[in-house]
């Protein structure tokens, strides 16, 4: 998946997204505040107009850190709108900067890599995003704290590209590193609710009829999680609601289903 990445536990001593160049630049936390909001919402046309106004400012300007912050976002903004070239097209314009930024070692060209793995393994090209999540797996182990929630997030994604090439052991060690690592992240639930549900496709996918009681047990799992009463309601929960209800329909949970896929309205109406 191509969620954001809290660096609540790890900071890098230099961020090199934030670093104020010689020269203008775009206001980038403001600007990706203001994404956010349009996302809440679930307003994904003016999430495209504002980033594309930013992205022709800062180009304008010759502000190239912040242009590869917004081609970051741009990635996970069209891989949801399921629009391939666009999110093709960020991608490749933020691998390349990465490059001529001298950025290729650091945390958040890692971060960047996994974003661009996650909208090519979204696209049916598994195999090509495999080796940017081998290479961003490689710094965040070097670089980030074991339990840090990032590298959960990574795992989790990266088992779904192995999952797709058929490597279902590696894929399921992934995954379970994942959820041993969001059970002790705060208001981790949410995404702890998505590896499991992960799992129990792999189980399904990889066992067939074998694996039914596992299976079940996997989203029952999920689903207490997502019932979590302290879990913040707000906009990333209720894309979670709406990213995990199909799944639950798909084992015939539907009620449950019909509730998650009720709540994200709820939330996004409200928002």
């Amino acid at each position: 998946m191509n969620q954001p990445l809290s660096p609540d536990e790890y900071q890098e001593p230099v961020c090199p997204l934030c670093m104020n160049p010689s020269g203008p630049t775009v206001p980038i936390d403001r600007v990706i505040r203001r994404l956010d909001e349009f996302l809440s919402r679930n307003d994904y046309s003016g999430a495209k107009r504002h980033l594309a106004y930013w992205l022709e400012e800062a180009q304008a300007i010759g502000d190239a850190r912040g242009e590869l912050s917004l081609r970051d976002e741009g990635m996970g903004l069209f891989r949801k709108c399921a629009e391939r070239e666009e999110a093709y097209a960020h991608a490749e314009k933020a691998l390349s900067l990465l490059s001529s930024l001298g950025l290729e070692n650091t945390v958040s060209a890692a971060t960047v890599r996994l974003n661009a793995a996650t909208v090519y393994k979204a696209f049916g090209e598994p195999e090509r995003a495999l080796p940017l999540y081998e290479k961003a797996t490689e710094t965040y182990r070097r670089d980030l704290p074991p339990k840090d929630a990032r590298l959960a997030g990574l795992l989790n994604n990266r088992a779904l590209a192995l999952c797709d090439l058929g490597l279902f052991s590696e894929a399921e060690e992934n995954l379970r590193e994942a959820i041993a690592i969001q059970q002790k992240v705060p208001n981790g639930q949410a995404d702890e609710a998505i590896s499991w549900l992960n799992l129990a496709d792999l189980l399904h996918r990889r066992d067939g009829e074998a694996a039914e009681k596992a299976v079940d047990d996997c989203l029952r799992r999920g689903l207490s999680l997502l019932q979590t009463p302290s879990l913040p309601r707000d906009g990333y929960y209720a894309f979670v609601c709406e990213k995990c209800a199909p799944t639950f329909r798909f084992y015939g949970y539907f009620a449950d289903a019909r509730e998650l896929a009720e709540q994200a309205r709820r939330i996004y109406e409200r928002a």
